[in-house]
């Protein structure tokens, strides 16, 4: 009996996402070169005799799979010796098409989605998506839900600069600070579950509202955490501020002025640690920002070392911002009182039926903005500007959204402040900019 040959086949496509790869990957490496044209020659010698470039220069991918990528960011550098001639950044590998989805969901629908964006600050991506919606639909948010919004957003930018601090030190070799880091971003979790009824992805605000109230026991938490962290904050400043370890880690290293920052769209600490005072909170207030008093942190030596001092400050500044919302929490209700633009309370739906019907039809329609209308919005995340932009075609769910992610555009000046550094420093460099690849790829 003759058997019959065997055959290696690829799997039906298999051959398209190879070749797809390796297209990909040397567009890549040709942007590498593109810079520095020279590196493709071999140096002369003093006899006129080319050398060996390989003795000279090595290529090398830092990701996407690495510790220090702070996610699935891939960094390709040149290196001569072990300086950093060249880097080009790699993105896209966590690509949900999160943008293209909103086009399928009802507006209130697509509020768990903003959760996975920066999801070290979820409550800043609920509020940013929120305040773009009312904006359009022209829905008017009580005062009480405004100042529990604004309550979450300040206590989502502590922990955010929590796990950068933690993060950005044990990079640098020291883990004590991120346990104890980790130690407060735990404490606030607790305060979440208490008055979102989860620890993470929280989901907490509503188009025209919030989901929940907030009792007098969280109150007293959020009262406590303050009291405590000031002083933990002060603490850490303490310990840091003039440690001769971790300043000679960051000064001077990945310095971008004031004019390069701004040609390349950093945002946020990134921007303001090259001195350029820039806060949408005090420039263009939202929620009740303009009723607060707060400092905006600015430094003008636009290095690591700079933007560390920056996101300390804030911490502080957050605490006061949120002392200040405790003192002024006014009464009252948290959702708006109209069947067209928010859904019902949970009593009213368990125990009306006009309640379930109101729900019901909420659910399979949503908020309907005029057709035609547009609008943007952005709120300051803890990483820098982020908005959103909506069309309505007068249906249930957006026409087009897109995102104005300030992890994205920090990323771009990634590349101008690695150039000229030994390898050593890139891990202090991609923690400096604090970027989150879930909110870069969208």
């Amino acid at each position: 009996m003759e058997i019959a040959p065997q055959i290696n086949r690829a799997r039906p496509g298999e051959d398209d996402v190879f070749s797809f790869w390796d297209r990909h990957n040397k567009a890549i490496y040709k942007r590498l070169e593109s810079k520095h044209a020279w590196l493709d020659d071999a140096r002369p010698q003093g006899d006129g005799e080319p050398a060996d470039a390989l003795e000279h220069q090595m290529t090398l991918n830092i990701g996407p799979q690495h510790p220090a990528t702070h996610g699935v960011l891939r960094c390709v550098v040149k290196l001569d010796g072990e300086m950093i001639d060249k880097c080009v950044l790699d993105i896209g590998y966590l690509h949900r098409g999160i943008e293209k989805l909103a086009e399928a969901k009802t507006y209130q629908e697509y509020m768990p989605y903003t959760d996975r964006m920066d999801y070290l600050s979820p409550y800043n991506n609920n509020v940013a998506w929120c305040l773009a919606v009312e904006k359009l639909a022209n829905i008017e948010v009580p005062e009480r839900a405004q100042w529990i919004r604004m309550i979450g957003c300040e206590l989502a930018r502590l922990s955010s600069h929590m796990l950068w601090l933690g993060v950005g030190l044990m990079d640098a070799g020291a883990v004590s600070v991120f346990l104890w880091a980790f130690q407060g971003r735990e404490e606030i979790y607790n305060i979440f579950d208490h008055f979102a009824g989860a620890r993470f992805t929280v989901s907490h605000s509503r188009i025209g509202g919030v989901a929940s109230d907030i009792t007098p026991e969280t109150l007293m938490l959020v009262q406590q955490f303050c009291d405590k962290y000031e002083r933990v904050i002060h603490d850490w400043q303490k310990l840091l501020n003039r440690n001769r370890i971790w300043i000679d880690r960051n000064e001077g290293i990945g310095v971008i002025s004031a004019e390069k920052a701004l040609e390349l769209g950093l945002t946020g600490p990134n921007l303001r640690g090259s001195g350029v005072e820039y806060d949408i909170r005090r420039f263009e207030p939202y929620l009740k920002y303009d009723e607060v008093d707060f400092t905006i942190p600015l430094r003008t030596e636009g290095d690591c070392l700079a933007r560390y001092f920056i996101r300390l400050e804030e911490m502080l500044e957050s605490i006061k911002i949120i002392r200040q919302c405790l003192e002024r929490l006014p009464a009252g209700s948290i959702r708006t009182d109209d069947a067209k633009k928010a859904y019902p309370s949970k009593e009213e739906v368990y125990y009306s039926m006009e309640g379930m019907i109101h729900d019901f039809m909420y659910t399979s329609s949503g908020v309907t903005p005029p057709k035609g209308v547009w609008s943007y919005h952005a709120v300051e995340s803890p990483k820098g500007e982020l908005g959103f932009y909506l069309e309505s075609d007068g249906t249930g769910h957006p026409y087009r959204a897109r995102l104005n992610a300030p992890s994205f555009t920090n990323l771009q000046g990634l590349e101008h402040m690695m150039e000229g550094h030994p390898v050593a420093d890139i891990v202090v460099l991609i923690g400096s900019i604090d970027p989150v690849m879930g909110e870069a790829d969208k």
